[in-house]
């Protein structure tokens, strides 16, 4: 896996402060992209144990509610199973703190992963440049959901997701 970023102490990408890893990676390419650098599975650097432990560092402090895993696309297939293996760790080190994603895949083609079961919130589809909207709440464009993903996986009919929050910002 390769990544372009670790944001520290973030409001804007989830609940809470959070730390966020962007990713290299994406194939949805959604024109007028906030972060279009990330595109590229090979841009970036490395992903090695000195970024993974940068994003412990931070998750040791007891003001940080989590980690954000944006990009690019976390569910690119060059970060699939990397990301799935940083999840489960970062879940059995830390199992208070919070883990979000975002990806331009729909919960409906995507709820049956495995990695999802580390998941807390999941802000899912592409972004629209004509759905944009300022006033939305950690998404960008108003056919986009934040996804309860741990209610949703629980529920019978697992296809159907079950919304974390409201659309518009307070």
């Amino acid at each position: 896996m390769r990544y372009h970023n670790i944001t520290k102490d973030d409001m804007l990408n989830g609940d809470g402060l959070r730390v966020v890893l962007w990713v290299s990676g994406c194939s949805h390419c959604c024109k007028e992209c906030h972060n279009p650098i990330t595109w590229d599975p090979d841009g970036g650097l490395l992903f090695d144990e000195a970024a993974k432990q940068e994003i412990f560092s931070q998750l040791d402090k007891s003001y940080i509610s989590g980690i954000t895993f944006s990009g690019g696309d976390p569910l690119h297939a060059a970060n699939r199973l990397d990301v799935r293996n940083l999840m489960e760790e970062i879940k059995e080190r830390y199992p208070d703190k919070t883990i979000w994603l975002y990806t331009g895949d729909l919960w409906e083609d995507i709820f049956h992963y495995p990695l999802l079961q580390f998941v807390d919130a999941l802000v899912d589809g592409e972004f629209k440049v004509d759905l944009k909207d300022p006033k939305l709440l950690w998404k960008g464009s108003s056919n986009q959901r934040v996804i309860d993903v741990q209610k949703s996986l629980m529920q019978t009919d697992s296809k159907v997701p079950i919304l974390h929050c409201s659309n518009y910002s307070q």
